[in-house]
């Protein structure tokens, strides 16, 4: 038996519902960081396929052992790459990450290059032990007076090098107190790529062979691919050089040696350090172009180019990136861009060892081809696999130092960004890279509504033809429907950022379907009531009990696919399924505290036992007939 018709209090039920807008609509209009006009505040979050933007997806890779990171060293490289982004001056980046490789930068609403805050920003500082030509056919080692830059150098003497690490105070007898202070000087150098390969030793000038060098066992297997294809004869050859070789003086040994610049980028990065060095066949154009994080081993010697053109044989890291403690854009003296360097306590130990070693070439580790005008070593400041400058070390310097070069207010503030955030725990590429431009962006937005739009128009439709009355209450619990996602998606943009794309609307657009089928489910369980015999009023209650059940299930199937599709899913697949989740929680609130109390509410109405009115069709003439007395006299007719 269906409940009295007096325990029913749809009232309380339509209050709660209201209550819930005041609220709802009040922290749209008033908390969670609403500002601006009433029509700003009831702006959603939207993203960059509805109002244009950036999005770059950054793949981690390891040029070792192909494995992926782990879920720590992802996470704090996504919090890295997140700092620099909002460095930048952009507050509303959004970086998350995808599956176990990827992290997507997305920036809605303005079109930007992305691309710098994916590198690692590794910081090496390397004394430059030797220099030879890196043109791919040298025929002998350069001069011992390095090659002029076409970079002028800040404050450098005319006719050097290049950019150079410089403390504020160059060639003062003792320590500077300033911000950037120091004692000594720098003199410039070049700029280039370099990669990481194992050495025999750290000296400039090793004994033992290339090949003798331990190392990992997948390089091991990938240079035993590189020996069979350049042949026997060349690994031959190259492994017995102990110094760049001089073609012109055997050009036989160069027929021998031809084969090593047929090789990729890739192949060369897993030679060993001296080789790369030594083959005067393996060109910049191949040393410049090999992969991320080849020369991130701070024990191991290395090769890196300067401008495309000289080869350098750099020497192990003595101070790391590890070991600033800050890093700025600022203007020196000549109105140029720098980035000053604060390095820590250990660090600044680190850094006056370094430069003292170099300043006094200890050991005559730098070869002639390496010193600076005055006869002195260069330091290489190698960030990720390129060169940022090479200075002669002019003294031995005990304080904070400066990165200058041809530096734009951009570059320079990018770089003391890398530097103040830390290095990526791991190296990434450049994925996809994709501009939305807001012309497009507006375009999506209204083809997204007016698909909605016509969703919506033609269920309603739909309702009245065949629902009548019934229709009415169709229509009122989408227009209440809409609106409370409308609110909840505004609320939700300025809490936890979710942002609606073209995927949430159609998300939305399959939750009128759902909609749709907890009405056709009520009402049918209406129909069958009253075919059973039931006043339209005790039907009501009745129908409801009964359908309920069926409501809640089907609903909660659309939200359990919801919740199982967000979770395993990524990138705009989640936004599909947090909308429709969302969508479906929504349309379940109203239809306990808005169908059910406004069809008991019409149940006391006289247009609802009208079948014309009320749309329960043939329902009610059946009705009729079952409880009109029967006729003996015309039954025996």
């Amino acid at each position: 038996m269906a409940p009295p018709q007096g325990q029913m209090r749809p009232g309380r039920q339509l209050a709660v519902l209201g209550l819930i807008f005041v609220v709802l609509y009040l922290l749209v209009f008033f908390a969670g960081g609403a500002s601006g006009s009433f029509k700003d505040r009831l702006e959603p979050r939207l993203g960059l396929d509805l109002i244009g933007g950036t999005r770059v997806t950054l793949e981690a890779t390891n040029s070792v052992d192909g494995k992926p990171p782990t879920a720590e060293n992802l996470e704090e490289a996504r919090q890295i790459i997140e700092s620099r982004v909002n460095a930048f001056g952009v507050a509303e980046a959004e970086v998350v990450t995808e599956g176990n490789r990827n992290i997507v930068i997305s920036l809605p609403g303005e079109n930007r290059d992305l691309t710098d805050v994916g590198s690692a920003a590794e910081l090496r500082f390397r004394k430059v032990l030797k220099a030879a030509d890196g043109s791919g056919t040298a025929a002998a080692p350069p001069a011992a007076t390095p090659t002029p830059s076409a970079a002028p150098p800040s404050g450098a003497p005319s006719g050097s090098a290049a950019p150079k690490v410089t403390p504020s105070a160059t060639g003062a007898a003792k320590v500077s107190p300033s911000a950037s202070g120091g004692q000594g000087g720098m003199a410039p150098a070049p700029s280039a790529s370099a990669t990481p390969t194992p050495s025999a030793s750290a000296s400039a000038a090793p004994s033992a062979s290339a090949s003798a060098e331990p190392v990992p066992a997948s390089i091991e297997e990938q240079r035993k691919a590189v020996e069979q294809k350049v042949g026997a004869a060349a690994w031959q050859a190259a492994s017995g050089l102990q110094a760049p070789a001089d073609l012109s003086a055997d050009p036989s040994l160069g027929d021998k040696l031809k084969p090593f610049g047929t090789l990729s980028p890739q192949e060369v990065a897993v030679l060993p350090a001296q080789m790369q060095f030594n083959v005067p066949t393996i060109g910049c154009a191949q040393l410049d172009k090999r992969p991320p994080a080849s020369i991130s081993d701070p024990k191991q010697q290395v090769v890196s180019c300067e401008d495309g053109v000289s080869k350098y044989l750099l020497d192990q890291a003595k101070v790391l990136g590890t070991d600033v403690n800050d890093a700025d854009a600022v203007l020196d003296q000549a109105n140029s861009w720098v980035v000053s360097l604060d390095f820590t306590g250990d660090g600044q130990g680190k850094w006056t060892a370094l430069t003292r070693e170099a300043f006094t070439n200890e050991g005559q580790a730098c070869d002639a081809t390496a010193l600076g005008q005055d006869g002195k070593c260069r330091v290489a400041v190698v960030l990720d696999n390129e060169i940022v400058s090479s200075p002669e070390i002019q003294g031995v310097l005990t304080g904070n130092s400066q990165i200058t070069g041809q530096f734009t207010q951009k570059d320079a503030s990018t770089l003391a960004s890398q530097l103040r955030y830390g290095a990526l725990p791991v190296t990434f590429e450049q994925q996809e890279a994709q501009n939305v431009t807001a012309t497009l962006g507006a375009s999506h937005l209204r083809a997204g509504l007016l698909a909605a739009g016509i969703g919506m128009l033609l269920v309603i439709i739909y309702a009245f033809f065949y629902y009548r009355l019934l229709g009415s209450v169709i229509f009122l619990s989408l227009i209440l429907s809409a609106l409370l996602v409308f609110g909840a998606l505004v609320v939700l943009g300025r809490q936890i950022g979710f942002t609606l794309t073209l995927a949430g609307i159609a998300g939305m657009i399959v939750s009128l379907g759902v909609a749709a089928d907890s009405f056709v489910i009520y009402f049918e369980r209406l129909k069958d009531e009253i075919r059973e015999g039931r006043s339209p009023r005790s039907a009501v209650p009745r129908a409801w009990i009964r359908a309920r059940r069926t409501i809640i299930s089907a609903n909660a199937i659309t939200l359990l696919s919801a919740v199982v599709l967000y979770v395993v899913s990524v990138g705009t697949v989640k936004g599909f399924a947090f909308a429709l989740g969302l969508a479906t929680v929504l349309d379940l609130v109203v239809v306990f505290l808005f169908r059910h109390p406004i069809m008991t509410m019409f149940a006391r109405t006289r247009a609802f036992l009208s079948p014309r009115v009320s749309g329960l069709g043939r329902a009610l003439p059946a009705r009729s007939q079952q409880t009109q007395p029967r006729n003996p006299r015309a039954k025996e007719a």
